[in-house]
């Protein structure tokens, strides 16, 4: 592909230039604060454009006040799923728990947002794609880091030299790869794979999830409103990542036909369908764990540099902090080296605390043993009954967000 199939949208505005790769939730949520604080942002993205659809993502605690200073609380409100039951059914398909989802996840109804992945991507590209430069069907190739910059060769074929280059090119990052080294070094794997796709709602399902358990395996029926289709999740627990299916399709579709072979319930049907599903998107369960986000004039943000695992309900609420105080802490300091240090010093914190809601191969949701099938079950049917949470502010809620300077 030459240089002028590439996309575009958007002018380039003045000022120090910084180059983003990703345009997900983190990436559109740096730029625009970026072009806030006077940067000359341009984003690259490998899709042809924004990303639809997707899974559902929550969006709470300090990620709330980030959304709200940018302007898109109100759409966002109005995209809420609202989900209203949470229904978990035990291996032979009897009736285990419903709860309130909020019981579960640990969110305020009323407050906290669940929506569409892609709703929320929209969202931060509209609210800036007219102020900065958007690259499609493009990615980055090469770094090549000197005193004057970053010069940074595209697969398209361009080359350009920017003042700053950040990743927010999500848990299998290639600015990570290019700047620290490969994956494996960072990547803190959780002991479980899942699959993810859509399929027909045959299920009478409305704004609500059904989930059956076995040990170490789980089958999640999710209907985010009254659409025709639902989200289908198929999760397992594995010793060891399947590196072998991470790139082969077909792979992946027998992986997970071999777990839940002999399986109950609507597993079956849900496996017919990942036969055939068109968006079928299978990873593990892991978590980015990084001594540092930055090196030289290149630096990390989101998944790309903490992915804390969808088991804490904070990737997406993570970005968007993150975005906001590497953006607010560049502009405030003198140079990129101390707002990087800036960045990490005020930031580090929050991100750990949520990253540590998961332990290594623990999943509350997801047991591996009967044992803890029957423990989580007897959890679940007592919830009414639980003690009140623990005083003080949630993981989620334990960064109040500063007030940086917007230059005039």
């Amino acid at each position: 592909m030459t240089r002028h199939d590439t996309t575009v949208t958007g002018p380039a505005a003045p000022g120090r230039t910084v180059l983003v790769s990703g345009a997900g939730i983190a990436g559109p949520a740096l730029a625009y604060w970026l072009n806030r604080h006077g940067f000359a942002v341009t984003v690259v993205e490998k899709a042809g454009a924004v990303r639809d659809g997707g899974y559902p993502v929550d969006v709470r605690g300090t990620a709330l006040d980030v959304v709200r200073r940018m302007g898109i609380l109100p759409r966002l409100r109005d995209a809420h799923v609202d989900l209203r039951r949470l229904t978990f059914l035990d291996e032979d398909g009897s009736h285990v728990a419903s709860v309130d989802p909020h019981a579960v996840t640990g969110g305020v109804a009323g407050r906290d947002l669940e929506v569409r992945r892609g709703v929320l991507a929209d969202a931060l590209h509209e609210a800036v794609r007219d102020e900065v430069l958007f690259l499609f069907d493009d990615s980055v190739d090469t770094l090549d880091q000197h005193r004057g910059g970053v010069d940074v060769t595209f697969r398209g074929g361009g080359v350009r030299t920017f003042d700053l280059v950040v990743g927010a090119d999500g848990l299998h990052s290639r600015t990570r790869a290019l700047l620290f080294g490969p994956e494996e070094r960072f990547h803190r794997y959780l002991g479980h794979c899942f699959a993810g796709f859509t399929l027909r709602n045959t299920f009478g399902l409305v704004r609500e999830t059904a989930m059956w358990n076995a040990p170490g395996r789980a089958a999640v029926l999710y209907a985010v409103g009254d659409d025709s289709d639902v989200h289908g999740f198929l999760t397992f627990a594995r010793a060891e990542p399947p590196f072998d299916a991470f790139r082969d399709p077909t792979a992946q579709r027998d992986l997970v036909a071999e777990v839940f072979a002999g399986a109950g319930w609507e597993v079956p049907g849900m496996l017919a369908a990942l036969r055939e599903a068109d968006d079928l998107f299978f990873d593990v369960v892991s978590q980015i764990r990084m001594p540092r986000w930055s090196g030289g004039r290149v630096a990390l943000v989101g998944d790309a540099a903490y992915a804390p695992s969808f088991l804490t309900g904070q990737g997406s609420s993570l970005a968007l902090v993150g975005a906001y105080m590497l953006a607010g802490s560049l502009a405030a300091e003198h140079d990129h080296t101390a707002g990087f240090a800036a960045y990490e010093r005020d930031t580090r914190a929050f991100v750990t605390l949520n990253q540590d809601q998961v332990g290594e191969g623990d999943a509350t949701l997801f047991p591996t043993t009967a044992r803890g099938l029957e423990r989580r079950n007897a959890l679940l049917r007592g919830l009414g009954a639980l003690p009140p949470p623990a005083e003080g502010r949630p993981a989620h809620e334990a960064l109040v967000l500063p007030e940086f300077r917007i230059p005039r």
